[in-house]
């Protein structure tokens, strides 16, 4: 029987559930549209920038097939070993991991036939060294993908904040949020420009959005993606000994917010940024 039909999964494995929970609520909708919109052709050479804890390097390689070699660049050991516990256990022969970051990329010049990034780029350091690096190995005609989320993601809790700090006649704070989300979250016009410095022609860029709903602000400041991801940032606008009484605030109006809707929404728009190397 060809190997291929032989299926050996125990659905009891300790294993197994470990690693059935493919990406986070947050990587999927973005993932998503970036996989619908990759060239898929056999005999190509990729690299996922920021592949995490192994999306979508992982569906990259089991989509693209054997004939196709596949490089994940990341900084991060503790889901780079979570990583490697997929690859193996999925049993993909066609993934190399690269620890390391996009500003040094350690491929041969023209080497690489698609480029793809779900939300990692806007986390270099040094994003026109990253696109530098996309372009020197990059193949003339290569597709480079990524997607990204925009300025206004979760406007609606930067808005409250707002509201907050001028209540306190915090304006320099105001200000600090407001570098916060341009350094973490520049304008597309910008991405694109600096794409196109480094050889890239812009294709086509997808705009979509997804949100997270709450029942109230409370909840949203307990929910355990916010505390991950977001509530160390928020924090350090605010001096140390203005956080809770700032905070207090912030939940106080968001609740009287959800008491008034019956919910309370944070939007993510993002776009999908598709370019060929020129």
């Amino acid at each position: 029987m060809n190997e291929d039909l032989v299926t050996t999964y125990d659905f009891n494995s300790d294993e197994l559930v470990e690693l059935l929970d493919e990406l986070p609520f947050w990587a999927a909708p973005f993932g998503i549209k970036l996989l619908e919109n990759i060239k898929i052709k056999k005999h190509s050479t990729i690299l996922d920038i920021g592949f995490g804890a192994g999306f979508p390097l992982t569906e990259l390689a089991m989509r693209f097939g054997n004939t196709s070699k596949v490089y994940g660049i990341d900084p991060w050991e503790a889901a780079i070993k979570r990583t490697e516990k997929k690859i193996a256990f999925y049993g993909i022969k066609n993934i190399e991991i690269i620890r390391g970051v996009a500003e040094n990329i350690p491929l041969s010049d023209h080497s690489v036939d698609l480029i793809t990034s779900n939300n990692g780029l806007n986390n270099v350091s040094d994003l026109d060294k990253s696109l530098s690096e996309c372009s020197r190995i990059m193949k003339s005609g290569g597709q480079f993908i990524q997607t990204m989320n925009l300025n206004r993601t979760m406007i609606e809790f930067y808005d409250i904040m707002e509201i907050v700090l001028n209540k306190l006649n915090m304006k320099p704070e105001i200000k600090t949020m407001r570098e916060q989300i341009y350094t973490m979250r520049k304008p597309v016009d910008e991405i694109t420009q600096l794409i196109e410095k480094h050889g890239f022609s812009i294709n086509r860029i997808i705009e979509d959005k997804f949100s997270y709903t709450f029942a109230d602000g409370t909840t949203m400041l307990q929910y355990y993606f916010i505390r991950l991801a977001f509530l160390d940032s928020w924090k350090s606008i605010i001096p140390k000994d203005k956080q809770t009484e700032v905070f207090g605030a912030i939940e106080e109006l968001i609740n009287r917010e959800a008491e008034r809707k019956g919910y309370f929404e944070l939007t993510v728009p993002f776009v999908v940024i598709d370019s060929m190397k020129i």
